[in-house]
């Protein structure tokens, strides 16, 4: 109602501006061909014959000269009777042009007279002679009628324009919110239903989704995925966790209820018990520190970046790395740059990704370490091992999904825990193997990571 209202009022002042405007330059043209009337009766005056009077010049020049339609002209000569166009009779008669007659004007007057039933435009113009003594008045007049025919033809038209124009904004603005608010009625819907835990509604995208309607139900079907996302991620993971969780948890109280059900256990039964009891508890508390670490991850402060010597950086690496297992270890040449990064996190991502090469590898097989800029940081790790099938590869980075065998130990969580490193500097993790013959892995970091080594370390 408001939208029509206001829409009503805007296509008014328009129309009227229309008609106003309309109307004065009708009168501007109609004023400028009433001026030129004086200035040719001058120049005609001036070219009349020898001893001609300026009455008989008057009277046949009134005869001869053609007039526009509605255009009158009455002269008035001091001392002569007045003389007019045919219909200049009634116009002569009127008190404003009368007193003109009588006495000529000093200069030209403009204005609206009545007569009869018609009104006129009237230009009163002083007669003067060559000497300029002024001995009458022409006066020329416009009947307006055709003015106030055409402004009402005008705003006839103008009106009926607006009044569509009117009609096709409300029925298009009608039909805009007839569907948004469809949109906005399904929005409440799913959104009702999501909260009673139903995730399955969605919108679609009605009419496509080029435009602010179908964009707002694109996003609002997106938020929908990604709550469901998260909540079987969250049920998935509360499952994983609780599987976990359950084996260690077994193991340590199958050995107290042994150890409960004797009367008088050895010292070295209940040594071994204890020991396996702490080791379970032990790999309980490894669980869940990793969870939490993959919790932190997703944290806006969870990386603190600070600048290192990455020469120094690889060589620490390198040395925790070898201390793992036997095996035939290498390091790469490393660029002698500043790398701006999470030490900690990912020195700990990368001895992970070392670890896993490890559990995949032989005392006889290599394991090397690299690093390179180009310009991307990435560093690597490669093995000769027993490799990762192409099914297996799709999912290991996913939590509590291990690269080689089933029988391996551990949680599952390394690759998980590294891809989270990796994502949280900006980065991205690149696997390549081939089952039997070696993998490598790959953290690839932002060119923003590496700063050139100032000038002095350099020189030093």
């Amino acid at each position: 109602m408001i939208h029509g209202v206001v829409l009503g009022v805007v296509f008014g002042a328009v129309t009227v501006e229309v008609v106003r405007g309309f109307s004065a330059h009708y009168t501007h043209t109609v004023v400028s061909d009433l001026s030129e009337e004086g200035p040719e009766y001058a120049r005609a005056a001036a070219q009349r014959p020898t001893g001609q009077g300026m009455e008989a010049f008057s009277r046949a020049y009134l005869q001869a000269h053609v007039l526009a339609a509605g255009h009158l002209l009455v002269v008035g000569l001091t001392g002569q009777p007045t003389l007019a166009s045919p219909g200049g009779d009634a116009l002569a008669s009127r008190p404003t042009v009368a007193g003109w007659l009588s006495t000529p004007p000093l200069r030209s007057q403009l204005q609206d007279v009545r007569a009869g039933a018609s009104t006129y435009l009237v230009l009163a113009s002083p007669i003067r002679t060559a000497g300029g003594a002024t001995i009458g008045v022409l006066v020329a007049a416009a009947n307006l009628a055709g003015l106030q025919t055409q402004r009402d033809q005008v705003l006839l038209l103008a009106g009926a324009e607006a009044g569509v124009a009117v009609a096709a904004a409300l029925l298009s603005s009608f039909l805009i919110m007839r569907r948004l608010l469809r949109t906005v009625g399904a929005v409440t819907r799913a959104a009702v239903e999501a909260s009673v835990g139903d995730l399955s509604a969605r919108l679609g995208t009605e009419g496509g989704a080029d435009d602010e309607v179908g964009r707002l139900r694109a996003a609002f079907d997106g938020m929908l995925e990604r709550i469901a996302a998260g909540l079987d991620a969250q049920r998935q993971l509360l499952s994983d966790v609780s599987h976990q969780l359950r084996t260690p948890l077994t193991v340590a109280r199958g050995h107290l209820e042994v150890l409960e059900r004797n009367p008088a256990p050895e010292r070295a039964e209940v040594s071994h018990a204890a020991a396996t009891v702490i080791r379970e508890l032990g790999q309980m508390s490894t669980l869940v520190d990793r969870l939490l670490l993959l919790g932190r991850s997703f944290a806006p402060d969870f990386v603190e970046a600070e600048p290192a010597a990455l020469r120094a950086f690889m060589g620490e690496l390198f040395a925790a790395a070898r201390v793992l297992a036997e095996r035939r270890w290498k390091l790469g040449e490393v660029p002698d740059v500043v790398i701006v990064v999470d030490t900690a996190k990912l020195r700990g991502a990368l001895l992970n990704l070392a670890d896993n090469a490890v559990k995949a590898t032989a005392p006889e097989d290599e394991i090397e370490l690299g690093v390179r800029v180009d310009p991307a940081l990435v560093f690597s790790v490669a093995d000769t091992g027993s490799g990762i099938s192409a099914q297996a590869q799709a999912e290991v980075f996913d939590r509590f999904r291990r690269a080689g065998q089933t029988s391996q130990k551990g949680a599952g969580l390394g690759l998980a825990i590294v891809k989270a490193v990796t994502e949280a500097h900006g980065g991205r993790v690149r696997l390549q193997s081939v089952e039997g013959s070696g993998t490598t892995v790959e953290v690839v970091l932002p060119a923003s990571c590496v700063r050139p080594l100032p000038a002095d370390e350099a020189d030093g």
